[in-house]
């Protein structure tokens, strides 16, 4: 790709004029073909080599984000689509704060673009699992396939705030957010 992304972010923001975020689901260009973009596992964003230099930038670019079936993620406007790399999860989850108790409790975490996330329906909490290490894998759905890892420090906060539960004659572990119970881990 010859766009760099300064010329690239100024497109989208003249196409998206709107506030909120962008009506993702409803664009769908051809292909434009791949960007020498990566998505460091530290949530870095590279673009051929170097770091993006603005910050506003990188906030722009994840509301265009997408993961689509084929497990790719691409770049999107209503006229382009640049497929980029990503190395572990695009956005980065950090800060956890915890509202109510119990039943009534909410979860929230804040990604490195400085979007909140209730833990909820509709962004469910995950822990899968390395398949090298075996070590657990927190992530926060976000939007449209695109997830965001829960850095160490507020899975250890997670950690904090675990209950025990019986679940078909298992023990398993997990939080309460929005009434529903988030399961983080099964008994050994």
């Amino acid at each position: 790709m010859n766009k760099n992304p300064e010329t690239f972010a100024k497109e989208v923001e003249d196409t998206v004029k709107k506030p909120g975020l962008p009506p993702l689901d409803q664009w769908h260009p051809e292909l434009s073909g791949d960007m020498d973009m990566v998505i460091r596992r530290d949530g870095q964003w590279i673009f051929k080599g170097e770091p993006l230099g603005r910050e506003a930038i990188v906030r722009l670019f994840s509301t265009i984000l997408r993961r689509e079936e084929d497990g790719e993620f691409y770049l999107v406007t209503p006229v382009e689509k640049w497929r980029i790399q990503v190395e572990d999860t695009p956005l980065l989850a950090h800060s956890l704060e915890v509202h109510g108790t119990e039943d009534d409790q909410v979860l929230t975490l804040t990604t490195n673009v400085g979007e909140t996330l209730e833990i909820s329906d509709e962004h469910p909490l995950e822990v899968g699992q390395y398949p090298d290490s075996g070590e657990p894998r927190p992530v926060i759905k976000v939007r449209h396939g695109v997830e965001a890892r829960v850095v160490t420090a507020a899975f250890y906060e997670l950690a904090d705030l675990v209950v025990e539960k019986e679940d078909a004659g298992e023990t398993v572990y997990g939080v309460m957010s929005h009434g529903k119970f988030w399961k983080v881990g099964q008994g050994g």
